[in-house]
């Protein structure tokens, strides 16, 4: 018979093997697009606009059509997304309700992203007659990051200890007044974290984006713009292998850019959490 000790140095053996295991793929990725990338990362590339269906130029309408796409889909997500975590803990108790708000919300962080696509396409481009644009492509990122929001937000004025509303309403404020001035301020940490997260996912997406904001190389003037985002760039570039060069270049700007987006949420997520 196996004792409780051997047991549990095996678990722990194979738990730090699954750990080194997924740290070695992560590395490997890393070094691999960035040792390809990083030499051909200058200046000129990144303010350069794409020409010759991208082999030579640079990548800043990419950039651009990123930003743009990725703050529509933030502007739109976060409200939604905040409003129904302060709905979920303070405006409502466990309830059918609150049941199939979750619910619905697990159904959503499940659909894979050529579903939301799919929709977005359908829906925004094709029904409402967005074409594909900016606003299309925005929507359907907004539909996506909808789940990550309103779980991090929810956690975040959970966290909130409850003797900070009884001062509050002790005082003679309303429970809006306590939300606006003491919940939200006290949580906005973990809500950035959430806001950030989804910032990271939004500018990595691609299957969505193709379908409902287009490819288009030229500069946006508008939010019904085609536009194409770096994630989109890099994906067309190495498929049709166009140019592996440029490719490489664009795949390790846009992983300094999620590094550097979830390096900052990881630490907001910390300060937050070493706060409470």
């Amino acid at each position: 018979m196996i004792s409780r000790h051997r047991t549990q140095q095996a678990a722990k053996i194979i738990i730090w093997v699954a750990a080194l295991a997924t740290l070695g793929v992560m590395f490997w990725i890393l070094y691999q697009v960035l040792e390809e990338g990083l030499p051909l990362l200058r200046l000129e590339f990144l303010l350069d606009s794409p020409r010759q269906m991208g082999r030579t130029g640079g990548i800043f309408s990419t950039i651009v059509g990123t930003v743009a796409l990725t703050a529509v889909a933030i502007l739109i997500a976060t409200p939604l997304g905040v409003g129904t975590a302060v709905f979920l803990r303070e405006y409502t108790r466990e309830s059918r309700i609150s049941r199939v708000i979750r619910f619905g919300t697990d159904c959503l962080a499940g659909v894979p992203s050529i579903i939301f696509g799919l929709f977005g396409f359908v829906f925004f481009v094709i029904f409402l007659r967005m074409g594909w644009s900016i606003l299309s492509g925005g929507l359907t990122l907004a539909t996506m990051i909808l789940p990550t929001i309103i779980c991090t937000a929810e956690e975040a004025v959970k966290s909130v200890p409850y003797s900070f509303r009884e001062v509050s309403y002790g005082l003679g404020a309303t429970r809006w007044q306590t939300i606006r001035k003491v919940v939200l301020p006290n949580a906005f940490p973990g809500i950035l974290t959430g806001v950030l997260l989804s910032v990271g996912r939004s500018v990595g997406e691609t299957a969505a984006v193709i379908l409902t904001a287009g490819s288009s190389f030229l500069m946006p003037d508008s939010i019904f713009s085609p536009i194409r985002t770096m994630a989109v760039h890099f994906y067309i570039l190495a498929r049709e292998g166009i140019s592996m060069e440029m490719a490489y270049a664009t795949g390790a700007a846009l992983i300094l850019l999620i590094l550097a987006i979830n390096a900052v949420a990881n630490w907001l997520l910390f300060r937050h959490v070493h706060r409470g």
